[in-house]
């Protein structure tokens, strides 16, 4: 995938900036608060429907407007054989988010994840192993929105079936319409985590072979997925039926793979939790990348990458190792920074370069 335009309308400090992206790599320069993370952002929305930096009443849309709605729109096109060009754009009005495929309104901003496949390696990416397992749950079912097509219809169902749930327990209702939503919960419960599992294992030798070249010290890494119960000693079903009466106290629903969880370790570390912030970083990029191998085996399409502040994040040795790789795939590379990263240098790259400045993008 390439994106061949990229507009902002009313994202924290834009006003209304667009660029042209190269095919290949492209830089973001400017000075902290100029706005160069924010550009990431808005690739990022489009691509998972939310931001990597808080939510939309936390400074996302534009102060100074009460009239004003953010506006990302996204051109892109396909690589190999259709050269297909596709466009796609979203708006938050203040109150809810709607958005456009190829001309036509979406009924779920899912439709616009599923189309446009953008790996974001940020701060915070640490999260995906140190943070909960909400994240993690949200990584695997970004990746499975791209490569399963089945993926989409159990998982909504499943969605249903537990907000209903959880409110008949809410209301300690124990009668039939509790049965038949534990019927709907553990029938599309057990084919999401069936697909879940798969995908695990499919990352698994890439993930051991990227955690190798990064982060050598760490030792053999491997996946483990958790699905949400005991699922090796009883089927979703009878979990439901056994924690049905904690369930009525507690007023949710306390078992499934609305808990399910994955578990990278490393054979030279005891747990993810002895890991430091910066081996965290590099399992964490070891996974995105794992992810985006796969997405290409299974697609042929590469996903855009989108790397904010890259020099801050990794040290120039692995700078020039992640570098070197996405170009060499043919990857379309958004890098943001204060100046430009020396292993860009070192590998003789000659990037698109945008200057960031005061809420205003241009091409250098």
């Amino acid at each position: 995938m390439q994106v061949t335009r990229l507009d902002i309308r009313h994202l924290r400090r834009f006003d209304d900036v667009s660029l042209s992206p190269a095919p290949g790599l492209n830089l973001l320069i400017g000075d902290n608060g100029a706005g160069k993370t924010s550009v990431i952002e808005a690739l990022h929305l489009m691509a998972y429907g939310r931001s990597f930096r808080g939510r939309v009443r936390e400074g996302l849309v534009q102060a100074g407007s009460p009239t004003a709605a953010l506006e990302v729109f996204v051109e892109w096109k396909e690589t190999g054989a259709s050269g297909r060009v596709r466009r796609a754009g979203m708006r938050h009005s203040g109150s809810e988010w709607t958005g456009r495929l190829d001309g036509e309104p979406v009924a779920q901003l899912g439709e616009l994840c599923a189309a446009l496949a953008v790996v974001t390696f940020e701060p915070g990416s640490h999260e995906l192993v140190h943070g909960g397992s909400e994240v993690r749950r949200r990584f695997l079912d970004w990746g499975l929105f791209h490569v399963e097509p089945a993926f989409m219809r159990p998982w909504r169902r499943y969605a249903r079936a537990l907000k209903q749930r959880n409110i008949l327990l809410k209301q300690r209702v124990r009668d039939a319409q509790l049965d038949a939503w534990d019927a709907e919960l553990a029938d599309t419960g057990e084919e999401l985590t069936e697909q879940r599992r798969r995908y695990v294992d499919a990352l698994a030798a890439g993930f051991a072979v990227l955690a190798a070249e990064l982060a050598p010290s760490l030792g053999v890494a491997s996946l483990a997925y958790l699905p949400g119960w005991k699922r090796d000693e009883l089927p979703l079903a009878d979990a439901l039926l056994l924690a049905r009466d904690r369930d009525l106290l507690a007023g949710h629903t306390s078992v499934g793979p609305h808990r399910a969880d994955w578990r990278p370790s490393f054979a030279a570390i005891p747990g993810r939790d002895a890991l430091s912030r910066g081996q965290a970083k590099l399992a964490a990029l070891a996974a995105l990348l794992a992810q985006a191998d796969f997405h290409a085996e299974v697609t042929g399409q590469q996903p855009v990458f989108a790397l904010d502040d890259l020099a801050s994040e990794l040290d120039r040795h692995h700078q020039r190792r992640v570098l070197q790789r996405l170009v060499e795939r043919g990857s379309q590379v958004f890098v943001s920074g204060t100046e430009l990263p020396a292993a860009i240098v070192e590998l003789g790259l000659a990037p698109k370069l945008f200057h960031v400045e005061h809420g205003r993008i241009s091409s250098v």
